[in-house]
This record gives C-alpha cells, structure tokens and sequence, in this order.
C-alpha cells in the first residue's frame, strides 16, 4: 500500500492509499482497507471509462487498461469533458495518446511522477496500434 496515513499528494490533494481522496483527518488504514478502497475505485473509474468510451469494450484490454488508470488518477469528470474521449471514441489511437501526454500538470506545474504515469498509459494504449 503506498501510504497508511493522509497526505498530500503532489496536486495538492488529501489522499491515503493507493490515490483515494479523503479528509485530512482520515484515520489511518490498513492494507485490508487500502485495498478494498482500491478495488471500488478501480470498479467506479472502469465503469465511467465505459460509460463514456464504449468503443474499449471491443479493444483490446492494455487499451481499457490505459483510459481506467487515466479515469482512477484524474476522475471521470476529466474523462467526460475532453478531447481524449473524442480522440478515443473515434478510435483515432495516435491523436489519443497525444491527448494523454497532456495531462501532465499538477498545481499549474509539470509533474515529474504524471510525465512518467502518461507514458506508461500511452504505450499501453498504441500495443497493437
């Protein structure tokens, strides 16, 4: 689990576990716990990455993959409102990955760790490209 106790992450967001967001006070989990809140957070960010791209559900699972971790890192609200989806739902794959690379800002400021979480989903979105 990557952390027990509140924190603040490097958006300038409270959050325990593997990226929930919580209260400051939050009391501390455990990694029972932590895992639970990952597994409904998985659950919701696969559920509104479908609801708003449907065309993953044909594609290969690396590519449903890629737009969940984007939808679990950034929320569906993100999701809903952008180009990516567009990009996505046209299924125009490369203009999708560009997209992706956009969203590397945290607190008006790259962020070193979301560059590399980027590239990560990227290459996961163009196997098989």
């Amino acid at each position: 689990m990557r952390r027990a106790h509140p924190y603040i992450c490097p958006a300038g967001y409270w959050t325990i576990g593997y990226g929930r967001l919580c209260k400051p006070d939050h009391p501390p989990i455990n990694e029972e716990e932590g895992e639970t809140y990952l597994r409904q957070d998985l659950r919701t960010a696969l559920a509104a990455t479908l609801r708003y791209c449907p065309v993953l559900a044909a594609e290969p699972e690396a590519r449903l993959a890629a737009i969940v971790d984007f939808t679990f890192n950034l929320g569906a609200g993100r999701l809903q409102t952008s180009t990516l989806r567009r990009r996505i739902n046209q299924r125009d794959w490369i203009a999708a990955g560009q997209e992706l690379r956009r969203w590397i800002y945290g607190g008006g400021k790259v962020l070193p760790g979301l560059v590399t979480r980027r590239e990560a989903e990227v290459a996961l979105l163009l196997r098989n490209a």
